[in-house]
């Protein structure tokens, strides 16, 4: 027999699966979009690595800049929720 504290939590933790691969999705996107759209590799910062047939950039400067402000958005979120 199946106790019912133990559905709710398995219920509870599929939903959080939910919410957590819905936000990956919409934030994976919106870095692909603002890739495409935005001159990342422009930025001062970036280092371009071009060896025998094979070029890499290395955005640093853009890493820095995508790290902050998802960490502020992130910060929001998260007071929004524990209110």
């Amino acid at each position: 027999m199946l106790h019912l504290g133990a559905m709710n939590g398995l219920s509870e933790i599929g939903r959080w699966l939910v919410i957590a691969g819905i936000v990956l999705v919409v934030v994976g996107g919106l870095i692909w979009l603002f890739g495409r759209i935005s001159g990342l590799n422009d930025l001062p910062g970036t280092l371009h690595i071009q060896l025998d047939g094979v070029s890499c950039a290395i955005p640093i400067l853009g890493s820095i800049v995508i790290s902050i402000v998802l960490t502020l958005l992130l910060n929001l979120i998260i007071r929004l929720v524990n209110r």
